[in-house]
């Protein structure tokens, strides 16, 4: 399976982090299409530290806890128009925005694409590819409600980063794990069952 994956500005980095972690640990994903934008690249470093403001695939690589070797992440700039994700005769499972900006979310709602995330997106709903977007902001207001509903129309699925509590998570990490978990789930990734619901009550601690 090959996907692209992009980051953009909004809160939520660790988000992005976790999710390309467990495409690589699934072992069903041979190719990820990596695009960041320029404020992702800044919202990283506050949130987690990582510098990359010379992104390649090898400091992604580290990033991520990849071999050095590993070919797996294919970095594309934002401003490359020729890369690989935006082309419809590029055949891809489809792309996974996360986090997705209002910003970002409002560009590809409107057609009115200006870099590499905007046209990767656009060609998926085009070629009836899955979208998935995860917004992280609050609360919503009424363009960013208007934007995500013709989204949806479009084809697109929005899956907000908003992580469920019925597994007891008991540390931050389990809360992201969740919501990346569902992530995986729109491409019939498999991933830990752990946070799944099983419809059985759990007993008292």
């Amino acid at each position: 399976m090959e996907l692209t994956v992009a980051m953009t500005g909004a809160s939520g980095t660790i988000y992005a982090q976790r999710t390309l972690q467990l495409l690589a640990e699934s072992g069903a994903v041979e190719t990820i299409n990596l695009v960041v934008s320029t404020t992702a690249v800044t919202v990283a470093q506050v949130e987690t530290g990582v510098n990359l403001r010379e992104p390649s695939a090898a400091v992604f690589n580290a990033w991520l806890g990849l071999p050095d070797d590993s070919q797996l992440i294919r970095y594309w700039r934002l401003d490359n128009f020729a890369a690989k994700p935006s082309s419809g005769s590029n055949k891809q499972a489809g792309m996974i925005i996360v986090p997705c900006s209002m910003g970002t979310l409002g560009a590809i709602a409107s057609g009115a694409g200006t870099n590499l995330i905007h046209r990767a997106a656009d060609v998926c709903l085009k070629e009836r590819r899955k979208l998935v977007l995860v917004p992280r902001e609050t609360p919503y207001n009424a363009i960013h409600l208007e934007n995500m509903l013709k989204l949806t129309h479009a084809g697109a699925s929005l899956l907000p980063a908003s992580p469920g509590f019925y597994h007891r998570p008991k540390d931050i990490r389990e809360l992201v794990d969740h919501l990346c978990f569902r992530i995986l789930d729109q491409f019939d990734i498999p991933h830990s069952s752990k946070s799944r619901w099983t419809g059985e009550e759990v007993a008292d601690e």
